[in-house]
């Protein structure tokens, strides 16, 4: 999960319910917003790749981020024309969003809300729903958070789902097998789609690099689940 790294190596890589593996239980607003105070800022500003590939080519409408942290995505897309709702556990978090929303002239299209997923989600319908690096490390049930997001998906819209295929090769002395890395077949099989109302656009794992946040090189599975409600 995310490399968080005072100088992060890559772009808007992160879990808001999860974390670093090698961390305690995070689901909690306690630890999160104690983890974005470790710096002045944690990630590098810059929108997940698969985001900008996958939603470029959309047509703008409304848009909900699940753990949106710092705001680069949710900023990426006001930038495109999207109005979104930015949901994080972290109030430090979500001030940092705001704040860069507001540097970037779009905060009158960014909407950020404070929710436990466990407990709480955004009310309404959504033509983009968008879950990068959201993991279940702890007990965080993701399969469950991810069926909740498709359910928020409105006819015709887009559910993204953006994860970790797998370790870092530089992680080895991290790895921690009981915890799950799911496979695109996994996610699909998760999200319990019903048949004839969605559209799979794209379900694929990829190799890219990644490296550690002490500067060592690496390559990193990732895997992108895309999927459309028909309308």
């Amino acid at each position: 999960m995310p490399e968080h790294a005072h100088t992060p190596t890559h772009a808007h890589d992160h879990s808001h319910h999860g974390g670093n593996p090698t961390e305690p239980h995070a689901g909690d607003q306690a630890f999160w917003d104690s983890r974005y105070r470790e710096s002045d800022r944690i990630w590098s500003g810059s929108p997940n790749a698969a985001l900008v590939r996958e939603v470029a080519g959309l047509a703008p409408g409304r848009a909900l981020d699940l753990g949106c942290g710092e705001g680069a995505d949710a900023v990426w897309l006001a930038r495109q024309g999207w109005q979104v709702t930015g949901t994080d556990i972290s109030e430090v978090a979500l001030e940092r969003a705001a704040a860069h929303a507001a540097e970037a002239g779009v905060a009158d299209r960014v909407d950020l809300r404070r929710h436990d997923l466990t407990e709480s989600f955004p009310a309404g319908e959504f033509d983009l729903v968008s879950a990068c690096f959201l993991h279940n490390y702890g007990d965080f049930p993701r399969a469950r958070v991810l069926r909740t997001a498709a359910a928020a998906v409105a006819p015709g819209g887009i559910l993204l789902v953006v994860g970790h295929g797998g370790w870092a090769t530089w992680q080895e002395d991290e790895v921690r097998p009981e915890i799950d890395f799911p496979t695109p077949g996994e996610v699909l099989d998760q999200l319990e789609l019903p048949d004839g109302a969605w559209e799979v656009l794209r379900a694929e794992e990829y190799v890219r690099e990644q490296n550690s946040p002490d500067g060592r090189a690496g390559t990193r599975a990732d895997n992108t689940v895309k999927v459309r409600r028909l309308p």
